[in-house]
């Protein structure tokens, strides 16, 4: 041997193109499943989006389903996030003012995937059966449970129920995705701007932490 390779050295490019690679496909599977839906998304359309050979799609995701699911799951997991590292000693205005302004970004980094995860549940989540198990329902006590001891603390009011306040901010936050052609539509605009986010966030985060008796 003329030279001895780095092992370290040796992954990083082929670390960078998969990372590059799995992005592309992943982008292109938004657009396809946003505008085809699950059934009506083929790998071969998504293949042809991406601008790779359709092998190089199941190289990286075994079949059809899987890519779906990732796509999903990088949103939920953007979701999730927000909430992840809540403890009862936290002030609940911070965290929910953080909440709320991360989710409206959310919704405009990435409208599509949180439209084909809102289209999914609309249909009877067909294909998350696995995803809404015990360890779902395990996850969603635990963040209860902290909004519950901020009751119990006196930092929210007790005519708060933590499960539907979640269930509140969820849908408050994702209707800008979800719904943005109605918006747009009452604005009377072809596309919403920055400042129609920051109102929003605005008026959300002022309405949601005065209902829920935190001063700021």
């Amino acid at each position: 041997m003329l030279f001895k390779i780095d092992a370290e050295t040796s992954t990083r490019p082929a670390g960078r193109i998969r990372q590059k690679n799995e992005s592309i496909i992943l982008r292109a599977a938004e657009i396809e499943f946003a505008s085809s839906g699950y059934k009506g998304a083929s790998m071969n359309d998504i293949a042809q989006r991406a601008g790779l050979p359709k092998a190089n799609i199941h190289y990286y995701f075994k079949n059809k389903l899987g890519l779906y699911m990732a796509v999903i799951s990088d949103i939920i997991a953007l979701w999730d996030s927000t909430l992840n590292a809540i403890t009862p000693e936290d002030d609940p205005g911070e965290v929910l003012s953080r909440y709320i302004a991360r989710k409206v970004c959310f919704s405009v980094e990435n409208p599509l995937a949180s439209r084909i995860f809102a289209a999914e549940l609309v249909n009877g989540a067909p294909n998350m059966k696995e995803y809404f198990r015990e360890d779902y329902a395990q996850w969603f006590r635990g963040r209860t449970d902290v909004f519950g001891a901020w009751v119990s603390q006196g930092k929210i009011d007790p005519e708060v129920t933590p499960e539907h306040l979640i269930f509140l901010l969820w849908s408050s936050t994702q209707h800008y995705a979800d719904f943005a052609v109605q918006i747009k539509a009452a604005l009377g605009k072809d596309e919403l701007d920055e400042q129609d986010y920051l109102n929003a966030t605005a008026t959300l985060t002022h309405i949601i932490l005065k209902g829920c008796g935190i001063s700021r």
